[in-house]
């Protein structure tokens, strides 16, 4: 329906705007004077309830706080970031994890509850102290502090699965994965590939030498972000230092939604605030070897490709994108499916490696900046794009200067069922293959030193079946195979053959 003949979405009470926007960086020298996650989600509500026009934050129907980890022992903060900020909401949640696709997620749902007039004043906040907990647990371990306990181990122990066996546990492990197989897609060389990755992490650290909120302000070139180094050593192949997440921060950003009624009952002035559009969500099997293909993603492209379409816009409609960017293959992925082109900023807030990336909240950060360049006049719409877990979770929403036309909430923005019926037949995995096989991806893992230290490939069998092996980095002719880009690995021929109690790939 119309903007004009739908009466829902003329009704001022269920049209979701961002009023107040607020985050802030936490840079004691002492970890001892560093505020936890519930202080820093205090304070940016504090700055956001302030950009606002202030004398908000105890009326709030909704409050939702994106799961953080740098304070676990904390546990549930919905209590104690409300007694902080004086407020009693009727709803006050926490995520249920920390994903990086919840703050978007979380903003949806509060656009939700306006729509169906559950709530007309809403907040969500997060924020992570990891450079504090790692400070504090310094001290712990010299004695000097022996009743902080906030970084400990409390999961028990597990024997290893089939990837981390292989050495594929953390996401700096796996998400090279993705980078080399699409590389191989894309029909890249690998001088062509890190070009590109090159030219989006340079123009993130340029946006967040520009941006206050950011962590890094200091702009850096392609060659310096490519180029490894004692500064910027490789961490696997082909990603260093300086093209992942920077996490050893003191981050909290928050944001407050109200109806467009009650914004106004609240005086606030009308180019102040921004329009919520509509979003789309889907994931991917949690497994990482439970997946079609390496090269993109079927969740990934059914959340941009519906945010699209739920909005009546394109790629070319939206002044401004934040498309998540944990590693360069994520918005290389998502600048595909939208439509960005390489040469445009991929980011309002500087990216996880420059703005900061405070695990879960990052994409609080970028609602605050994107919020914030468009009331400053600098265009009128900005897409948002997260994702989360191991190129699992993915949440896309649009936000406007103006009304968006095709707006409508309460919405439903599972896709799920779409994307699992776009995704392809996913392998069989063979756990104990030998024999001839082809390299779907790899990646070579590095020592602080920069030595290669190990190595894996994700390789298929002749009948189509998925299995994984280790690369010998001890040889320096196979280092090179599968680094020095003189061939593309992926798609090449090879086999697996069991040394001592490893299988090894072999050409």
């Amino acid at each position: 329906m119309s903007l004009m003949t739908d009466p829902a979405m003329t009704d001022p009470e269920r049209i979701p705007v961002i009023i107040g926007v607020g985050q802030l960086n936490d840079r004691p020298e002492d970890p001892q004077l560093g505020l936890d996650p519930p202080a820093l989600m205090a304070a940016a509500l504090r700055l956001a309830e302030a950009d606002a026009g202030g004398n908000m934050l105890a009326d709030l129907d909704s409050l939702a706080i994106v799961d953080q980890i740098s304070f676990r022992h904390l546990g549930n903060l919905c209590d104690s970031v409300a007694r902080k900020i004086g407020a009693h909401p009727p709803i006050n949640y926490q995520s249920e994890a920390p994903h990086g696709d919840t703050p978007i997620r979380l903003l949806n749902e509060a656009a939700n509850r306006i729509g169906e007039g559950k709530a007309s004043l809403a907040a969500v906040v997060g924020a992570e102290a990891l450079r504090t907990a790692a400070g504090l647990a310094r001290l712990a371990a010299k004695g000097e502090d022996k009743s902080y306990n906030a970084v400990r181990n409390v999961s028990t122990r597990r024997d290893p699965t089939y990837a981390q066996v292989h050495g594929l546990t953390a996401p700096v492990d796996v998400y090279p994965i993705y980078e080399n197989a699409g590389r191989a897609a894309y029909g890249q060389t690998l001088a062509e590939a890190q070009a590109e990755s090159g030219a989006i992490w340079a123009g993130m650290s340029r946006v967040a030498a520009a941006n206050e909120g950011a962590w890094i302000r200091k702009a850096v070139s392609a060659e310096e972000i490519l180029t490894p180094g004692p500064a910027n050593r490789p961490l696997a192949f082909p990603y260093t230092k300086l093209t992942v997440a920077n996490s050893s921060v003191n981050q909290g950003a928050g944001f407050i939604i109200a109806s467009l009624a009650e914004a106004r009952r609240r005086g606030i002035p009308e180019e102040r605030m921004i329009f919520v559009g509509m979003g789309a969500a889907a994931k991917e099997d949690p497994s990482i070897l439970r997946r079609d293909r390496y090269d993109r993603s079927s969740s990934m492209d059914t959340a941009i490709r519906r945010t699209l379409e739920l909005n009546r816009m394109t790629g070319a409609d939206f002044d401004h994108v934040e498309l998540y960017s944990c590693f360069p293959c994520v918005p290389k992925m998502a600048r595909r499916v939208l439509g960005w082109p390489v040469d445009k900023p991929a980011t309002v807030f500087g990216g996880l490696t420059f703005g900061g990336g405070p695990i879960a909240n990052y994409m609080s950060h970028a609602v605050v900046s994107m919020v914030e360049r468009l009331r400053g006049g600098d265009g009128k719409t900005g897409f948002l794009f997260a994702n989360g877990g191991y190129a699992t979770d993915n949440h896309c929403i649009v936000i406007s200067r103006q009304p968006i036309a095709a707006a409508q909430f309460p919405q439903d923005f599972d896709y799920q069922a779409e994307a699992d019926a776009a995704r392809g037949h996913i392998p069989e995995l063979d756990k104990d293959y030998v024999g001839p096989a082809k390299v779907e991806s790899y990646t070579v893992f590095h020592n602080r030193d920069g030595v290669p230290s190990s190595g894996v490939v994700i390789a298929r069998t002749p009948d189509g079946k998925r299995t994984l092996c280790h690369i010998d980095v001890a040889d320096a002719g196979m280092c090179a195979f599968f680094m020095d880009g003189a061939v593309e690995p992926v798609g090449t021929a090879g086999a697996i053959a069991t040394v001592g109690e490893r299988r090894v790939w072999q050409r």
